[in-house]
């Protein structure tokens, strides 16, 4: 084994002692004398470390002589540890907004603590996952170029509130969907629990924890690469963040699903197309999804906006909507 490889360190484990709980899974029951031959190690250092596995729940003494020891399976044993760890996580938790109720409330409405200047692309990235994980009730995202993290990848920690029945409602702006493999992302989200809508302009990037904490870019020029961020807490510029993102939810079109199949999309004029101008893609973002001709694309979206009587695309996308042809009436 590297000495580096500390698979178990997260919950406690150090890499010395890790190894003999490997060598003592290997060598079931061994005596103290066949694992100091085997390891290199002493016997008065193998005690000590068994005492330690012992009070993690790794290792059980074996009655009798010699001495000898038992390694706990290591599904149990590691579960037992990750659900310890995690039930001391959430006392650390209950402890800070006891400490933070303790503070004297000019404290904690100073200017200086309400908000927060992040730098740095990797402490961005490290603060956003941060304030996902620590959502309990409710996420709200307003999604648009340019990302700190990879927007080809999933937002896993995202998938993860989901999960725990936290409620996510994100705002794609028309241009993030652009992004090659980003509407399938983001479809696959709404597949997981998110509820997402598409606006044809987002003023900016946003992310809502609880209604209590925010974290924004410090600048809206792209060039800046999402390298720095605002972190905002419970003040009146909050509320005002929350009341943009209400305003901009109610005038955003519901995202389409991903049709899976011909009967659920029977009575729409051109499902793939549909699904893609109802998203707010450009028409050369939309060849290069169907992968077809620029030229084609105007053919069949001259046909859908005829069928449906509208002057422009996104009002296309809205007279669908008012149909019922994703299964959410704006």
């Amino acid at each position: 084994m590297d000495p580096h490889d500390n698979a178990l360190s997260a919950v406690g484990v150090d890499a010395a002692d890790e190894q003999i709980y490997r060598d003592l899974l290997r060598r079931p029951r061994a005596t103290l004398h066949e694992l100091a031959a085997h390891t290199g190690r002493t016997t008065v250092a193998l005690r000590r470390a068994f005492a330690r596995l012992e009070a993690l729940g790794l290792v059980s003494r074996m009655a009798g002589r010699p001495v000898r020891f038992l390694a706990t399976r290591p599904d149990v044993a590691v579960s037992a540890l990750i659900s310890r760890r995690e039930e001391g996580l959430a006392q650390a938790r209950l402890a800070a907004l006891a400490m933070l109720a303790e503070t004297p409330r000019t404290e904690n409405n100073s200017p200086e603590e309400l908000v927060e200047v992040v730098q740095g692309r990797a402490a961005v990235v490290q603060r956003f996952t941060q304030l996902q994980q620590t959502a309990t009730e409710e996420v709200l995202v307003l999604d648009r170029p340019p990302y700190a993290q990879d927007p080809g990848e999933q937002n896993v920690a995202e998938l993860e509130r989901l999960a725990h029945g936290v409620v996510v409602r994100g705002i794609y702006d028309a241009s993030a969907l652009e992004i090659p493999g980003k509407l399938r992302l983001a479809q696959e989200s709404v597949a997981a629990g998110e509820q997402a809508r598409v606006s044809p302009e987002v003023p900016m990037k946003l992310a809502v924890a609880d209604r209590r904490t925010a974290i924004l870019p410090l600048s809206t020029d792209e060039s800046s690469h999402a390298d720095s961020a605002v972190i905002v807490h419970s003040s009146t510029l909050l509320d005002a963040l929350v009341a943009l993102f209400e305003v901009l939810w109610r005038s955003a079109l519901p995202l389409p699903a991903r049709p899976h199949d011909a009967g659920e999309t029977a009575d729409l004029p051109d499902p793939e197309l549909f699904t893609l101008l109802a998203a707010g893609l450009k028409d050369e973002a939309v060849a290069r999804q169907l992968g077809v001709s620029l030229r084609t694309v105007h053919r069949r979206v001259s046909e859908m906006m005829e069928r449906l009587g509208a002057r422009t695309r996104f009002q296309a996308g809205l007279l669908a909507a008012r149909r019922g042809w994703w299964g959410e009436d704006t």
